[in-house]
């Protein structure tokens, strides 16, 4: 798979030098290394590297970067000859929980010790050209790239208290997914996604149910 210009530009702000990226490490390729730390840079698809993650975790501490765009530019080329058909702005923005939408693919080594999660906000471009092979949701644009524009910030998780932060603070001792999601303006598929993780990593539990729905409570 080609990599994504997001990627290179991320993988050279986490190295001090080239020296320090694409190091073999117990036969996997490694994005970047500082002194110990092996940093995994992954801009989409988690269960793609999960068997990875459980080789290197036993042995090492693993940083896993996951961009998220806090705004985003939708750049569209002609299929012949590359000239710029349009630049718009997308309506949509990255959130903090956007990460439970891949963290569902790799619950079972949430809770290791040597895994931290740095969550990267960033201004991007998502280039797209139409070649007629894409989605045909997209009418078969294809998205052919990711250019970086900006860092804005990071948030590291690295452990049940900084997960535990994400939940808000007005739930009530016993909740469902649909509070979660009413209280941070989410949707219920991702509030889904993210109830399913906590509980998981063993910070929330199934105190009971209503109807259908599943409650929850604080594991204490």
């Amino acid at each position: 798979m080609t990599e994504t210009s997001l990627h290179a530009a991320l993988k050279k702000l986490y190295a001090q030098s080239k020296e320090y990226q694409e190091i073999l490490v117990d036969g996997y390729q490694i994005d970047v290394i500082q002194d110990d730390l092996l940093i995994e840079i992954q801009t989409a698809n988690f269960s793609a590297i999960k068997k990875k993650l459980a080789d290197l975790l036993p042995n090492h501490p693993v940083l896993l970067v996951y961009p998220v765009a806090l705004e985003k530019w939708i750049v569209r080329l002609s299929a012949s000859s590359n000239k710029l058909l349009y630049r718009r702005k997308s309506p949509r923005r990255g959130r903090v929980e956007d990460i439970f939408r891949e963290l569902v693919y790799i619950t079972d080594l949430l809770q290791n010790p040597n895994l931290q999660i740095e969550i990267i906000f960033v201004r991007e471009e998502e280039v797209r050209k139409a070649d007629g092979l894409g989605s045909w949701r997209r009418k078969g644009v294809s998205i052919i790239d990711h250019r970086l524009l900006e860092v804005v910030c990071k948030n590291r998780l690295a452990g049940k208290r900084d997960f535990l932060a994400l939940l808000p603070e007005t739930l009530p001792p016993v909740f469902s997914v649909q509070d979660i999601a009413r209280e941070l303006s989410l949707r219920r598929s991702l509030a889904q996604k993210m109830a399913y993780c906590l509980r998981k990593m063993q910070i929330l539990r199934v105190s009971g149910k209503h109807g259908r729905a599943l409650l929850y409570g604080f594991e204490t």
